[in-house]
């Protein structure tokens, strides 16, 4: 049995989106050398909801096996495609009391969520992705369905306001060999036009692009994520501490409602 350096758990729905975040999983599993274990929970209420006993219990069977064919699809699916082994795991019960005891049981190094199939990443009012984001204090992968990573494909990466602290995980070094240069940084700044220069940072070459903080500047950012072709954005999830009052830090909360690209939310 082969031996990885980390741990990516997908916590997965098993909407229609489930198979794209599965390969973007994939594509950051294979950069970084990581096991993918996929994890799906189906609240206990919404299969029995019937008085009698018997009936109760034929219900659960019946859920468990369509429950296990339809994970067992997905997963083959992907694996398949990809040559790439999923483990996977499901249960019934509370969603989130399921999921903070299998995070607490696995231990992973990531957790990836998905985009939601409604509005772009209307996980704004997700209570799940709330959840998992208060819970679990290592990195997480937000996955969207648009400009997706694609797996044994390089990406093209981006950070939004100096984002950094991914840089310091051990496993950056993997991510920066799996991306095409130069690096892309965006930022948010007060009293300052839209203009963009080209810094160094830890070596490599980085175009920045800075906007003027206003009404606009989130609709602004979101159509240069487009523009420059981003397959993933780093974001801090903690605010920044430093004395420079200029950096607008938009709330991690506004970038999840309002961009539509694969976010790599840094550990809290």
């Amino acid at each position: 049995m082969k031996n990885y350096k980390y741990k990516i758990l997908v916590l997965s729905d098993l909407s229609k989106t489930a198979s794209a975040t599965l390969k973007s999983s994939i594509s950051l599993a294979n950069m970084i050398d990581a096991k993918i274990e996929l994890f799906h929970v189906k609240q206990y209420i919404d299969i029995v909801d019937r008085d009698n006993q018997l009936s109760a219990m034929r219900t659960l069977n019946e859920e468990q096996n369509n429950t296990k064919k339809k994970v067992e699809e997905l997963v083959n699916s992907v694996s398949k495609t990809y040559n790439t082994a999923i483990d996977y795991r499901f249960s019934f019960g509370n969603v989130k009391e399921e999921i903070k005891n299998y995070i607490k049981t696995s231990k992973p190094d990531i957790i990836v969520l998905g985009q939601r199939e409604s509005k772009p990443f209307k996980l704004i009012g997700d209570s799940i992705t709330r959840f998992v984001l208060k819970k679990f204090k290592g990195v997480i992968m937000i996955s969207s369905n648009e400009n997706a990573l694609v797996p044994n494909e390089k990406m093209t990466l981006g950070v939004l306001n100096g984002s950094n602290k991914i840089f310091d995980k051990e496993f950056s070094k993997d991510i920066m060999t799996h991306t095409k240069a130069p690096l892309k940084s965006f930022r948010i700044l007060k009293g300052q036009k839209e203009t963009t220069n080209t810094i160094g940072v830890n070596g490599e070459k980085m175009v920045e692009y800075v906007f003027e903080q206003n009404a606009n500047a989130m609709t602004t950012l979101s159509s240069y994520l487009i523009k420059n072709n981003i397959n993933l954005l780093c974001v801090d999830r903690a605010k920044n501490k430093t004395k420079d009052t200029t950096n607008a830090e938009a709330p991690l909360k506004e970038v999840l409602s309002k961009l539509n690209v694969s976010l790599l939310v840094s550990e809290a």
